[in-house]
């Protein structure tokens, strides 16, 4: 039954749900990948549409921005829809100097400082991992693509804007200490979430901005123009 947050039926989601941030690079992918594409939900504007693939059956829906909205979406549809499998492709600012503009990265796991998992059951770790099944289809697509790879872990961060230090830049120490290739706002609840329900879920990123220069992508190409990475996911299913 729909939820007060999703409106579409059981019966209209996939097994597998690819889950940008953003709800028109969800609608980008229907129309541009999905054969028999159809709206099956837009409350609050969060558009998600059903379809299939080379035959194979797949949603692609938005997850808002931050934990909390990622938390939602994928607890429902992991608990409410039986979906089986998310894959948050979504976009990173890159903390390392080796990373350029439109790379894309397999997270391996997530670490945060958020209260998100500690609020939601108790569990006090600040890391958790991606299905190690579903990064080795992710693996084999994007090696049958020939596109490459970046594999590494993701800050996963309640905060956007953040208050400049003094000294070290925080992004510099949480390189350092916890090895964090770049930051986004979401797989560290969307892991937590498949790790409570016994489901499985992934993530692939596109670096989008560099915390080493000024270059960043456009809003035309956040939404239109990460295609290795949907790509990626895609042949994945």
């Amino acid at each position: 039954m729909p939820t007060p947050h999703n409106s579409a039926e059981k019966d209209q989601v996939a097994k597998i749900v690819l889950m940008p941030g953003d709800p028109l690079r969800a609608q980008f992918i229907a129309e541009k990948y999905l054969e028999n594409a159809r709206e099956i939900t837009r409350v609050r504007g969060m558009l998600g549409f059903s379809g299939s693939y080379k035959g194979k059956p797949v949603t692609v829906m938005g997850s808002g921005m931050g934990m909390p909205s990622m938390g939602i979406y994928s607890y429902e549809l992991f608990t409410v829809y039986d979906v089986d499998c998310i894959i948050r492709i979504g976009t990173s600012g890159g903390y390392a100097d080796t990373l350029k503009l439109f790379d894309v990265i397999l997270v391996t796991d997530a670490y945060s400082e958020s209260s998100f998992a500690l609020c939601q059951n108790g569990f006090a770790g600040n890391r958790i991992k991606a299905d190690a099944h579903t990064c080795d289809k992710l693996r084999k697509s994007a090696e049958a693509l020939g596109f490459p790879l970046i594999e590494g872990t993701i800050h996963s961060t309640d905060v956007f804007y953040r208050k400049k230090n003094e000294g070290e830049p925080y992004w510099q120490k949480l390189m350092r200490e916890q090895n964090c290739l770049g930051v986004e706002m979401e797989s560290f609840a969307l892991f937590h979430n498949a790790n409570i329900t016994g489901k499985k879920a992934a993530c692939l990123l596109t670096i989008s901005d560099l915390f080493t220069s000024t270059h960043e992508t456009t809003v035309a190409q956040r939404e239109q123009g990460f295609t290795q990475m949907m790509e990626i996911a895609l042949g994945a299913l």
